[in-house]
């Protein structure tokens, strides 16, 4: 078994929330979106089919559990989940909360404009309200 290293783009970008189990979560640090990331703490994994059965599973609960958390918290009238790794070839799920009249709606969150980073204060009181609300 190969050991977890972070992909340095994937800990550059993304603020450590917390480690909920199979995933290690974390905050995209650009405040325009409420945008979580997972990242499975298995090594050199691509594709979800190359997760065990049980690695899996436990990914979908995860992602579920973070999603309806994010939503809750968030009012966001729709979650988007998905899993692109055309750059960061690390398997790793974004989970981010959009609604209407947020930077770039309906478009995509990807390189639109120019990202704004999370105060300190704030990116922890909103990880806070995500791990409660788990």
């Amino acid at each position: 078994m190969t050991t977890f290293t972070l992909d340095e783009r994937l800990e550059r970008d993304g603020i450590p929330i917390a480690s909920i189990g199979l995933c290690q979560m974390r905050l995209m640090n650009d405040r325009r979106w409420p945008w979580l990331v997972l990242i499975p703490q298995r090594g050199d994994i691509s594709e979800i089919f190359d997760l065990t059965p049980l690695d899996q599973t436990m990914l979908t609960f995860e992602t579920n559990m973070v999603a309806s958390a994010l939503k809750k918290v968030t009012g966001a009238e729709k979650i988007n989940v998905g899993a692109l790794g055309n750059i960061v070839r690390q398997l790793h799920v974004h989970v981010i909360a959009r609604s209407n009249g947020d930077p770039n709606w309906p478009g995509p969150v990807w390189g639109f404009g120019k990202s704004e980073p999370w105060s300190e204060k704030d990116h922890q009181a909103f990880a806070a309200r995500i791990l409660e609300n788990l």
